[in-house]
């Protein structure tokens, strides 16, 4: 701050001493002047004219006070204020003011060299009273002059960068940047200088350009990795009273190969079964390395001797070496293994290390235990292909196996759980499998048999394994359409015109991909309306032949299609395609709502019309019966009528011809009695009970309860009435039901018989026998 403080002043004294320069200047310009008026008004009468010039004026920034900059000055003011001066151009009247009497130029706000270092501004001199310009307008420059007020800012953050470990000192590591928003022309506010705060001794700054370089040899990953290293920068040249800013630099060590593998043990032992199958892993080892990434990449192998039993491969991700075996152990053949085991890296880099320094060695002990093993397949996973609808029976594979202890036999069997459907057998003795149900590769293509294997003698030792078979197609589907097309024609649409595009699918899966052939159905009549155009890319197009369709003509059409494979044998199939009739648009095509619209008001014509019916049918119907109850009502009462009528003069007629027996029936007399009469009134409402009862004996068999009750009334009534006609010989029943379980209900043959009513004449009564033959009258 002192410093800026000094040059503060040095400043303002170097714009004292030019302003007292520039007025003596123009004081003595203006005495010239006058002396070469005086010598021209003697010696001549032409004035020299004179231009006005303007140097720049220098204005500190960031100064809020209102402050006098410079003043403006004509040589023809002589101080009686008949001159005004005018101020225009950049910031004028806003940043920039002048005095109209002494010409005196103000700022009258802070200014920022950073946002605008210079104004452009224009003076001009007026004569007020003639309101002409006393010098031509002259133009200057106001320099806005710096100061430190900007901290300098590091750019591109964050820094990160890596080097590789045990690099020489020196080794550059990264750039940093920073940039200062003031005037690095003018003293030393821009002028930087880097630092380092954090990460000595191991890295070092440049302090003019930034470049971060290792100041310490052999810095081991190992050890450490990474570094935080903190960078500052200062302006200022890094004097007192400047401003400054860090930033952090991350730096991390990347790997050389510069660690061998180490096994830790000297001995490893292991212990695997003798029943183990080929590809058991016997255990696991690891050479421990320091390194990482590609450097820490090793290989293992065996020594000769035993590299057919055994076999070691490394796991890619832990760097682990695993023992595999590699053949079949025999316990009473070899009880123990001795092995040796060598580790060596993949990527030797002998700047660090020698060649031998990146290899170790162990050994490997390998115990054989003894056990008895379950039989032991010839293979891990059998596979088999089998085509489809091969016929059953066929056979698919045989599987092996065998006790490896005392050759027991062994007896084969699938899974239940594996084949729920039964589609395979296998015979128990030497494990053949066959097919047992149809293969559709459409329905199962794999099949994933469980086949175990146990010992006949000791049923407690068995093995399984998996048998996976492979349906392999046939071509047994018929190609179909790829959906449920409909196609739209419009009315106007002319012919060779494309009504839709079509596709094929076919659940088969052949071997060269499918290759689906579209055409019309055969026949002697060519289809008028629209053809099919195989595509040969398994599409065809359907055109119209014709122009111009009519909805009103016909609103849909049917067009069979028939579809080929490329199979063997080729296989076919038609389908039938409904192409709609709609109203064109402008466009040239049917609208989905237009469609939809004629689908819905087709199907609501549909509902209207069988709704109609429906109504008309039922009125057709209720009309029938409704007729049919009069009629009957009607014909009901006619007989009604009519019996009563003939049942009145059929009494009469019976009472007028009776002739009596003379030797038994001189004293009888035909006057009719009060009972007689009573008894006929109850008789016609029996009458009417029968007639009522016959209306609706079609609705009673004569097996009813009710019918036969009725018949027993009856009988009763016949019994106990010896005064009304018919007597015994004329009692007549209209119906007495076909297979009736009753005798005859003539009181001929009942208990209470009156010889004087039944003995005597039969009469034949002509009324009984009337025109209508289905009337019955009593």
């Amino acid at each position: 701050m002192y410093n800026c403080s000094v040059l503060h002043v040095l400043l303002i004294v170097i714009f004292i001493l030019s302003g007292w320069l520039k007025g003596n200047l123009q004081i003595s310009k203006h005495q010239q002047h006058k002396n070469h008026s005086t010598k021209a008004s003697h010696g001549s009468l032409l004035r020299v004219k004179r231009g006005w010039i303007w140097s720049q004026i220098l204005v500190e920034e960031e100064d809020p006070t209102v402050r006098k900059i410079g003043q403006l000055k004509s040589d023809y003011d002589t101080g009686d204020f008949t001159i005004k001066y005018i101020l225009s151009g950049e910031g004028a009247g806003e940043l920039f003011i002048i005095d109209e009497y002494t010409g005196d130029i103000q700022v009258i706000k802070p200014l920022d060299r950073e946002k605008k270092d210079f104004y452009i501004l224009q003076a001009q001199a007026i004569n007020r009273r003639s309101k002409q310009p006393t010098e031509p307008e002259s133009e200057f420059i106001i320099k806005v002059l710096d100061i430190n007020d900007n901290a300098p800012e590091f750019i591109n953050e964050p820094y990160m960068s890596s080097i590789p470990e045990m690099c020489p000192t020196g080794t550059t590591v990264i750039q940093v940047t920073a940039t200062d928003a003031d005037d690095p022309k003018f003293g030393n506010n821009a002028k930087l200088i880097y630092s380092i705060l954090q990460g000595e001794p191991y890295f070092s700054v440049e302090p003019k350009t930034g470049i971060i370089v290792t100041s310490l040899p052999d810095m081991d990953r190992e050890a450490r990795d990474m570094y935080l290293v903190v960078v500052q920068v200062k302006d200022m040249l890094g004097l007192t009273g400047g401003y400054s800013a860090t930033t952090t630099v991350t730096i991390s060590l990347t790997d050389v190969n510069d660690n061998g593998p180490m096994f830790q043990h000297n001995l490893y032992t292991f212990s695997i079964s003798e029943s183990a199958p080929v590809g058991t892993t016997v255990g696991r080892i690891k050479a421990e390395d320091g390194d990482i990434g590609v450097n820490a990449k090793m290989k293992y192998s065996l020594d000769d001797m035993e590299s057919n039993t055994f076999t070691i491969q490394t796991d890619p991700n832990t760097q682990e070496g695993i023992i595999l075996l590699a053949q079949l152990l025999d316990y009473e053949s070899k009880k123990r293994f001795i092995i040796t085991v060598e580790a060596i890296n993949e990527n030797v880099d002998t700047r660090f290390l020698n060649v031998l320094e990146f290899r170790d060695r162990t050994t490997l002990k390998i115990n054989v235990k003894n056990v008895d093993e379950p039989p032991i397949f010839s293979e891990m996973l059998y596979r088999w292909n089998i085509l489809e609808n091969t016929p059953i029976g066929t056979e698919v594979g045989t599987i092996y196996s065998r006790d490896m202890d005392t050759n027991n036999p062994i007896r084969y069997s699938i899974s239940q759980s594996s084949d729920r459907r039964k589609m395979f057998r296998i015979n128990p003795s030497n494990g053949t499998v066959y097919v047992a149900e149809p293969l559709d590769r459409e329905t199962a293509a794999w099949h994933n048999l469980t086949i175990t294997a146990r010992e006949i003698k000791d049923g407690q030792l068995f093995s399984t394994v998996s048998v996976l078979i492979k349906v392999l197609d046939v071509n047994d589907n018929v190609p179909t359409l790829l959906k449920d097309y409909q196609l739209y024609v419009c009315e106007d649409m002319q012919a060779g015109e494309i009504v839709g595009l079509i596709s094929a699918t076919d659940i088969d899966n052949p071997v060269d991909g499918h290759n689906f052939y579209f055409s019309m159905i055969p026949d002697k009549h060519i289809n008028p309306n629209f053809t099919i155009r195989d595509n040969q890319d398994n599409t065809a197009v359907i055109l119209a032949r014709r122009s111009t369709f009519s909805r009103h003509d016909r609103m849909q059409y049917h067009l069979p299609v028939v579809i080929r494979d490329n199979g063997s044998p080729i296989l076919s199939s038609t389908t039938t395609l409904t192409i709609i009739v709609c109203k064109c648009q402008p466009a040239g095509h049917c609208p989905s709502v237009d469609v939809k619209a004629q689908a819905l008001s087709l199907d609501v014509s549909i509902l209207t019309v069988l709704g109609i019916s429906v109504c008309i049918i039922a009125l057709i119907v209720l009309s029938t019966i409704i007729l049919a109850l009069k009629k009957y009502k009607m014909l009901c009462t006619k007989k009604q009528a009519m019996q009563e009528l003939e049942t009145e003069e059929f009494s009469e007629k019976v009472m007028s011809l009776a002739i009596p027996d003379t030797d038994s029936c001189q004293n009888v007399s035909l006057r009719p009695n009060q009972r007689r009469r009573e008894y006929r009134l109850h008789r016609e409402d029996v009458t009417a009970s029968i007639r009522m009862s016959l209306c609706h004996s079609h609705l009673v068999g004569p097996e009813d309860e009710v019918f036969q009750q009725f018949m027993l009334d009856r009988l009763a009534e016949a019994d106990e009435d010896p005064h009304v006609p018919p007597f015994d010989t004329l009692k007549t029943y209209t119906f007495e039901g076909t297979g009736s379980v009753m005798d005859s209900l003539s009181s001929l043959e009942s208990a209470t018989f009156d010889p004087f009513v039944s003995h005597g004449n039969f009469l034949r009564l002509s009324p009984w026998q009337g025109e209508v033959e289905d009337e019955t009258f009593f």
